[in-house]
């Protein structure tokens, strides 16, 4: 691709002083060998990654000794232009440092269509008529990326930011009732725990002195230091 302006963008030919000699067209961030012959940068940069001489005089080219024209960039900036959709057209003429500005807000401008879908690329000027007639803008999903699809008579009205909002609360209050409904049956739990663990403690010291007092009742029936295994025969002696 050529480095400098095309002949054709501009109103009148620019003089020839403006000129690159390797792509002929007008000079494009114009810079100047030590041999004082000035190219484009993109122009001589890719003319140098084959061969380290100057197009011109064949001088033997350092990359590093090359230095930037800004004078002669803002004299070429200057030259009035034709707007690049002059041929759709526009009648515009400006400054060519000014090009890109009219650009942005040229009328004739080919913009994509926003409508999800549509692939059709329509003037800036008749981009509004385009969307109301549009196949693809029935339908077209939220621009605050919640996702939703909606319809024309939606964009109005929808606010995800509310929904969501209104969502989080309801879901705030289904927590706040399911923990309180949680609470309620721990201490439900513990009273019956409460009330099982003292019929327990009622049971257990009823039934004490038939664990505990029948053994005792034994011992004292038992003569000191007898050992429980002697017989009394029939003269009253005891035997083993």
């Amino acid at each position: 691709m050529s480095g400098g302006y095309d002949l054709n963008l501009f109103t009148s030919p620019p003089d020839c002083n403006f000129l690159c000699s390797v792509c002929h067209g007008v000079l494009k961030r114009p810079v100047r060998l030590p041999c004082s012959h000035i190219f484009c940068k993109k122009c001589i940069l890719r003319w140098l990654a084959r061969q380290n001489t100057c197009p011109c005089c064949r001088k033997e080219v350092r990359q590093r000794k090359m230095v930037h024209v800004n004078k002669l960039q803002k004299i070429i900036g200057r030259l009035e232009v034709k707007c690049r959709n002059a041929e759709a057209g526009c009648q515009v003429t400006c400054p060519l440092a000014h090009r890109k500005g009219h650009q942005d807000s040229c009328p004739f401008e080919l913009m994509v269509c926003p409508n999800e879908g549509c692939m059709l690329r329509v003037p800036r000027g008749a981009l509004a008529e385009h969307r109301q007639n549009c196949q693809h803008g029935a339908h077209q999903r939220c621009s605050l990326g919640c996702g939703a699809t909606l319809g024309p008579a939606e964009h109005a009205n929808h606010n995800c930011y509310q929904e969501l909002r209104e969502a989080w609360c309801q879901r705030q209050q289904r927590s706040r009732a399911l923990v309180l409904c949680l609470l309620r049956h721990m201490r439900k739990m513990h009273r019956t725990t409460g009330l099982i663990r003292r019929q327990l403690a009622d049971f257990l010291e009823e039934d004490d002195p038939l664990l505990v007092g029948a053994p005792q009742e034994e011992a004292e029936a038992t003569p000191e230091g007898s050992t429980g295994a002697e017989v009394w025969g029939p003269q009253g002696q005891a035997t083993l």
